[in-house]
C-alpha cells in the first residue's frame, strides 16, 4: 500500500510537474486539468503550441491598452509642448505665418508618440510578465532542461486551492504523463 504524503511532511514545494512526449498530449492534459478545476498552472514547450495559452486559462493582458494610452498621451504631450513653445514661450512671427502653424508639429508629435508607446510597451510587458525572473523553481527538476529541446511539461502549482500532493500527482498520472515530479520551491 502506498504511503500517503502530507503537505506538512514535505519541504516547501512549488507544485507537481508532469512530462509529456507530444504537444497534443500536453494540450489535452491542460484542457483536462482546467476542466477539473485547476487554475494555477503553467505549461512549458520547446515550440509554440496553438491553443495552449487558452487551454490553461490564460487571459489577455493589458499591454496593448497601456501602449495605446501612452501613444495618445505622447502625441498630445508633444503637440502641446510645441504649441506652448511657439505660441506662449517664444512667439516669433516669421514671414507673416500664424504662430501656431500645426503642420510643422507633426514630425515631433509622431516621434513623441512612438517614443512613449515604445517605452511603455517594454516596461509594461516586463512588469505584467513578472520579469526579470532570474530564478524559477521548475529549474530544480533535472528533466526540465529538456523543455527547450523535445519535452512538454505541465506544472500545477501548490498555490492552487484544489492542490493536494497525492491527489494532484495521481491526477497527472491519470492524464498519461510519462513522469510526474514534485517541484521543490
Amino acid at each position: 500500500m502506498r504511503e500517503e504524503l502530507q503537505l506538512s511532511e514535505l519541504p516547501e514545494i512549488h507544485g507537481a510537474m508532469a512530462e509529456f512526449d507530444t504537444p497534443e498530449e500536453l494540450l489535452e492534459a491542460c484542457e483536462r486539468a482546467y476542466s477539473a478545476g485547476f487554475r494555477s498552472m503553467d505549461a512549458y514547450a520547446p515550440m509554440p503550441v496553438t491553443g495552449l495559452a487558452e487551454a490553461i486559462g490564460y487571459k489577455r493582458n493589458k499591454v496593448g491598452l497601456c501602449v495605446l494610452i501612452a501613444g495618445i498621451c505622447g502625441a498630445i504631450g508633444g503637440f502641446s509642448l510645441l504649441e506652448w513653445i511657439t505660441v506662449v514661450a517664444y512667439p516669433h512671427n516669421v514671414g507673416g505665418r500664424p504662430l501656431n502653424s500645426w503642420p510643422q508639429y507633426i514630425p515631433i508629435t509622431f516621434e513623441c508618440m512612438v517614443l512613449l508607446a515604445g517605452l511603455t510597451a517594454l516596461f509594461s510587458m516586463l512588469a505584467m510578465n513578472g520579469l526579470p525572473q532570474p530564478y524559477h523553481p521548475v529549474f530544480n527538476v533535472p528533466e526540465f532542461e529538456r523543455a527547450s529541446i523535445d519535452k512538454f511539461f505541465l506544472c500545477i502549482e501548490s498555490s492552487d486551492p484544489k492542490f493536494s500532493v497525492n491527489e494532484t500527482t495521481d491526477f497527472l498520472r491519470d492524464l498519461g504523463a510519462k513522469e510526474v515530479t514534485i517541484v521543490p520551491a
